[in-house]
């Protein structure tokens, strides 16, 4: 029964595309390529496709998407929704065992993937028991690419076309429970193995609507998809540009020629990305001065003080924000202050870098001490943030362990350790011990060591994450061999690449003679980083 009521309604991003249907509905909602939506086509086929859904899946089923940013990721995050499922959105960058792992753990019932990353699921039909169907999508903007045979049981446009033999009256645009599940988004912990993390059509809605007051989205909004959906929902933004009626520009790949493209002939006006992302913009052969706005939002690991004053001197804006997958994505954004403007570049984009105050849809982040005390606000004294609000998780999906640890005390424990400034702005200092934050994606060391000490050669290991100009962070292993046994830094690295996704396989391995411990056994992963920081 429908808890709405004469003031009272359900809150669901589902409504931000129903108001921009039906009031723009002729103006350009998506470009991928050679292909344009307007708001009423995007609706439409959200409604088509969600019609057949629903007559797949049981509401509160998850459906699973394995594409980059094309069109049909962007539907999926209102049609998925609308059919009353659960939406996950899969990071492409992962290996097969990795994506069988989280298939399983949430009991995926349907899988959409892209033609080219089909090889990533060819074990899925024989490991993954409660997928029922894997549908393909092809890209017209790509040649078609060489699709292993056996894995997919229908493609796209069948799959769509079935909308004409179900029941083809619309479905409403709203929700009965705010706090159900719209979405799962899959995160490495400290653990090592991914948990699910529960995000609300409340919490969803409501931090929608803080990324479209903060980036500024309008109408003329034109939004390149340089971040990954995959990752925190693209920070809510696919409901968010919906929200103001601008324009999502599709990108199947982060490379400089095709960003600064878009950037010159398609008028993009706003794109998110971690720091990597500002680098290869600021450092591409194709950079130069703009002559209108540009904002970019950055988050990830803290972005370099040198690329921010790069992209300030060809007039490009550049916003930091932070926060992790568990609160939505962006929580704190580090707000511009008029006083700054008498700062040198140098000074004011050190003042940039830091992470900030809450943003509108969130409370205010708090540094505290083991004993939940705030630390003093000295820019000095770290503390562990904490976090609360309504873009916080819903907690943990399958795993109420975690989810009370988390919240211990009443606040989200992030494990990330910062400094509260004079200001009221927090600045990060260091990430939890065991994750490495490269490129914006969070590594587990926990996970990778795993991986490497399956290997028969290997006695023992300890990864750390060692500084890279490029991705921020990058993990590093130091392996003891069994003895006896021989195995070279490329043996080892390729047995890891078939077991991990690319990124989070490590470019060096090094064989020391012992590795430092505790009188305990533990390994002192904080001598390792030391000594890595004093390398460099």
């Amino acid at each position: 029964m429908s808890t709405a009521t004469a003031n009272h309604t359900p809150l669901s991003p589902l409504r931000f595309l129903e108001r921009s249907a039906s009031v723009f509905p002729d103006r350009t909602a998506i470009v991928h390529g050679d292909r344009r939506y307007s708001y009423a086509e995007f609706a439409d086929e959200t409604q088509r496709l969600a019609r057949v859904l629903r007559s797949r899946i049981q509401p509160g089923d998850r459906v699973a998407y394995l594409t980059p940013n094309v069109p049909e990721m962007l539907i999926a995050h209102f049609a998925v929704p609308l059919a009353g499922g659960v939406l996950i959105a899969l990071n492409s960058r992962l290996a097969g065992p990795e994506l069988e792992y989280i298939l399983n753990h949430s009991e995926t019932s349907l899988l959409f993937v892209d033609s080219e990353l089909v090889g990533s699921v060819t074990g899925v039909r024989e490991n993954v028991p409660t997928v029922t169907d894997i549908i393909e999508i092809p890209d017209s903007t790509v040649p078609y690419p060489d699709v292993p045979a056996g894995v997919v049981t229908g493609r796209y446009d069948e799959f769509l076309a079935l909308a004409d033999t179900v029941d083809t009256t619309p479905l409403p645009w709203s929700v009965d429970d705010e706090l159900g599940v719209i979405t799962l988004n899959y995160t490495s912990g400290t653990t090592g193995k991914p948990k699910g993390v529960m995000y609300t059509h409340r919490g969803a809605y409501l931090n929608s609507l803080g990324e479209t007051f903060h980036n500024g989205f309008t109408g003329k909004s034109k939004y390149l998809w340089t971040l990954p959906m995959f990752h925190c929902n693209g920070w809510c933004t696919p409901w968010a540009v919906t929200a103001a009626g601008g324009t999502h520009i599709c990108l199947r790949a982060v490379r400089a020629d095709a960003v600064w493209d878009a950037i010159d002939n398609l008028g993009v006006t706003n794109l998110c990305g971690a720091p990597a992302v500002c680098s290869t913009i600021a450092n591409a052969d194709q950079a130069h001065s703009l002559d209108r706005p540009l904002h970019i939002t950055t988050a990830g690991a803290p972005p370099s003080p040198t690329v921010i004053a790069q992209l300030e001197k060809i007039g490009i804006t550049v916003v930091h924000v932070y926060g992790l997958t568990e609160v939505y994505g962006p929580y704190t954004i580090c707000e511009y202050q008029d006083s700054w403007d008498d700062k040198t570049g140098d000074e004011r984009a050190a003042l940039l870098s830091r992470q900030g105050v809450g943003m509108l849809q969130a409370e205010t982040a708090r540094i505290v001490d083991d004993n939940m005390n705030d630390v003093p606000a000295d820019g000095e004294t770290m503390g562990e943030i904490v976090l609360r609000g309504n873009n916080v998780m819903l907690g943990y999906y399958k795993d109420p362990e975690a989810t009370a640890e988390a919240f211990q005390g009443g606040w989200f424990h992030t494990g990330d350790l910062g400094v509260m400034h004079p200001d009221g702005y927090i600045q990060l200092k260091d990430r939890a011990k065991d994750i490495i934050i490269s490129g914006g994606e969070n590594i587990s060391t926990v996970e990778v060591e795993q991986a490497i000490i399956s290997h028969p050669a290997v006695l023992d290991v300890a990864v750390v994450g060692v500084s890279d100009e490029k991705w921020g962070e990058r993990p590093k292993a130091f392996v003891i061999l069994k003895p006896e046994v021989t195995a070279t830094a490329e043996e080892i690295i390729s047995y890891t690449r078939s077991l991990l996704a690319g990124y989070k396989v490590p470019r060096d391995i090094v064989f020391p003679l012992d590795l430092p411990r505790t009188s305990t056994g533990k390994i002192l992963k904080f001598e390792l980083r030391a000594a890595e920081g004093r390398q460099s």
